[in-house]
Parts: C-alpha cells; sequence; structure tokens
C-alpha cells in the first residue's frame, strides 16, 4: 500500500501556493488515496489559485473550478451526470476552504449532505480567507488576529463546530484529519473511498502566511494543535456513532498558541478562556466517543 501511494502521484512539481503550505500537502495525500478516477471541484478560495493558472496547471486530475458557494451543488451535479453516462466507479471531490464551506458554501454543502449525494467533500481549514488577505471567517477561532478584527480587540466569538452541523444531517460519514498525520489521513480517505454517500472531511492545514509563524514549522504547528486537542481526530459514523482517535497525553494550548504571531495581542486571561474552552469541549467529545470515560486521550 505505501509502495502504490508513494507511486501514484497526482499532483505535478511546483505550484503557486506560499512556502510551507499545508493545503497542498493535503491534496496530495487525498489525491493519492482517490487514484486517477477522480474528478476534483473547487471554489475560488487557495485551492484554486495553488491549482495553477490556465494553461498551466499543478493537478493531473480534470480540475473544474466554480463560483465560491457552489462546490457541493457543482460535485453533486457533476457526479449525476457521471452517472446517467455509466461512469458509476468515478470519484468526485469536492475541495474547498473554510470560507467555501462555512460560510458561503454553506447552504450548498447543507443541500448536497441533505440529499446524501455520492461525493466526497473536503474542507481544507486553515481558519480565515487566507487567499484574498487574511479575513476573518466563521473558522477563525477566539482571539486570532485578522485583517479585519478590530484594532485591539479580540474576536470573541468561538470557531462553528462543523463536525456537529454535519453530524445534525445523518451523513453516512464524517472525519477530522490533519496533514502532520498523513498517515491517519489517508486511512480516512481510504474508508470514506468505500462508503456511498455524501461523506465529509475536515482537514486541519496550518497557513504560515495567515498564522504568521515560519514556514518550516507547518508540520509541527499541526501537531501541536492535534495534542492540545484544540483540534481532536475523530470520526462519526451516520451522524451518531463518535470514534476518538488514540491520541498522545494531552499539552497545554499555551505550547500552541505562543508559536503564531496571530494570537500575539492575546492576554493571560484569554489564554485561560481558550484552555477553558478546550477542556469542556473535549469532554463532550469524550462523553461522546466513550459516555466520559478517558480511554480516548
Amino acid at each position: 500500500m505505501e509502495r502504490a501511494l508513494m507511486e501514484n502521484e497526482l499532483v505535478y512539481s511546483g505550484s503557486f501556493s506560499c512556502p510551507g503550505c499545508g493545503l497542498t500537502m493535503a491534496f496530495r495525500h487525498v489525491t493519492k488515496v482517490l487514484g486517477k478516477n477522480t474528478v476534483v471541484v473547487t471554489t475560488a478560495g487557495c485551492g484554486s489559485v495553488v491549482a495553477g493558472y490556465y494553461p498551466t496547471t499543478t493537478s493531473k486530475l480534470p480540475f473544474f473550478h466554480c463560483s465560491f458557494g457552489t462546490a457541493a451543488a457543482t460535485a453533486a451535479g457533476l457526479k449525476a451526470g457521471l452517472d446517467m453516462m455509466g461512469k458509476t466507479k468515478t470519484h468526485v471531490l469536492a475541495w474547498a476552504g473554510d470560507g467555501g464551506t462555512f460560510d458561503i458554501g454553506m447552504q450548498s454543502l447543507s443541500g448536497a449532505a441533505e440529499r446524501n449525494d455520492d461525493i466526497i467533500y473536503v474542507c481544507y481549514d486553515n481558519e480565515a480567507y487566507m487567499n484574498t488577505g487574511v479575513q476573518r471567517s466563521s473558522s477563525t477561532p477566539f482571539g486570532t488576529w485578522t485583517t479585519t478584527t478590530p484594532h485591539d480587540a479580540p474576536e470573541d466569538r468561538a470557531k462553528k463546530d462543523i463536525v456537529a452541523i454535519m453530524a445534525a444531517h445523518r451523513i453516512p460519514y464524517i472525519a477530522t484529519a490533519c496533514v502532520s498525520y498523513p498517515r491517519d489521513l489517508e486511512k480516512k480517505v481510504r474508508k470514506a473511498k468505500k462508503i456511498k454517500g455524501f461523506r465529509f472531511i475536515h482537514v486541519l492545514v496550518p497557513c504560515p502566511t495567515g498564522w504568521l509563524y515560519a514556514a518550516k514549522d507547518t508540520i509541527r504547528m499541526g501537531r501541536l494543535a492535534v495534542l492540545s486537542r484544540v483540534f481532536p481526530l475523530l470520526e462519526v459514523i451516520n451522524g451518531n456513532e463518535y470514534r476518538l482517535n488514540p491520541m498522545s497525553e494531552k499539552i497545554p494550548v499555551d505550547e500552541y498558541l505562543v508559536g503564531q504571531g496571530r494570537f500575539r495581542s492575546l492576554q493571560v486571561d484569554d489564554h485561560h478562556l481558550i484552555q477553558d474552552d478546550i477542556d469542556k469541549r473535549w469532554s463532550e467529545i469524550m462523553t461522546l466517543a466513550y459516555g466520559g470515560e478517558e480511554s480516548g486521550s
């Protein structure tokens, strides 16, 4: 399996991505697992820019560009057309950022999920509108600097719980993954590939440009996000069966926050608030997965 993935490279070397870009790495891992019999739909955003400007491309797969809010609808229509042509085994991948998923694309996303359209939807989440200049999205965490955050007033709204929203649609498969854990990401894509219906994978892709850290630290930042429980790795089956990945011992959120310039305006009390929120959410996830037992910590 490892050798097959190494040989199944569907992304050309060189791209328009920033140094240290997490989404380019995520795209490589996802497409390697899905294979050549795949078409990709992407919205305006980092994903469309990284794909390349006509007449060049970094993708060896058919790549359909659509408007910001229509990734799920476009992918669903494309899948219906392929099925009518008898190409029922072709995978359709909707590839959209947090802005095109959490915000502008929510109506399209919810409609496709409610219909249980047979597509794989991957949200590459860098927690802001990075392509247009680091503006806040509803995926942006509390206390984060963005170019649209009021001066000297850290944003006080929590990140939208997209997993809970998708779970409410009772779709067959939901997973969270992080580019810093590529084998886990590949395993979840492989599982989604075998399931029929709407599948949603939420991938954290650290962004040095918007998170304000050195490009060499992308993998480290992703690992800190997971280990601090800022971004737990889990699966949800049919909207109600939560499966939590076994993870290493939990680390304080400070280890994650201090390495990023986007959190530099936070005060000590803010760190405590963030830690309290993480602990509360972690407790809720443990209850969903294990009835409150600590077997997944």
